[in-house]
């Protein structure tokens, strides 16, 4: 099953990811990661989707190529660069909806089953990106998300902590 696979490969970086570094760096291409220690949000997605055969990297480069006008314009960039561009939330948020992957925001937490991703702006104005997990809390009822926010991968019940932008 690809999205118990996606999730175990999610919840297999808690405890190895330790760190949130968002420098820039280069990478390889296609299948390019920084190193497993650290990364972003979005790494978090990125090496998921991978343990499955989905290498976002290389689909996000390709769809940018042809259609660099439709991302979000907020780096400065002339064109796309496989180093970062798969990283950067508003660009997979922008690629999910492309491929017709986006489904309905609720309120609802029966809505957010295992596998989903889900993004969010936080009150600082950023976005996020996380997965769900298929790990539920008996308290909310919630699965957990298996995301990084700043100190590592980590799973929590923070499904509805901030405003969600993106459900896919």
């Amino acid at each position: 099953n690809k999205i118990a696979e996606m999730v175990n490969a999610a919840r297999a970086q808690i405890g190895v990811t330790l760190e949130y570094d968002p420098i820039y760096r280069v990478i390889k291409y296609p299948n390019g990661d920084v190193p497993m220690v650290t990364g972003v949000c979005a790494d978090v997605v990125v090496r998921a989707v991978r343990a499955v055969g989905v290498d976002l990297q290389r689909i996000v480069h390709e769809d940018m190529k042809t259609n660099f006008g439709v991302y979000p314009q907020r780096w400065g960039l002339n064109a796309p660069d496989t180093n970062i561009d798969h990283r950067r939330v508003p660009n997979l948020m922008t690629f999910f909806e492309r491929q017709g992957k986006a489904v309905e925001i609720t309120k609802d937490p029966a809505d957010y089953q295992p596998g989903d991703i889900v993004s969010w702006q936080a009150t600082s104005g950023s976005y996020h990106i996380g997965l769900i997990s298929n790990i539920r809390m008996l308290t909310s009822g919630r699965y957990l998300i298996i995301h990084n926010v700043g100190n590592g991968t980590m799973i929590q019940d923070r499904l509805f902590e901030w405003e969600i932008v993106g459900h896919y």
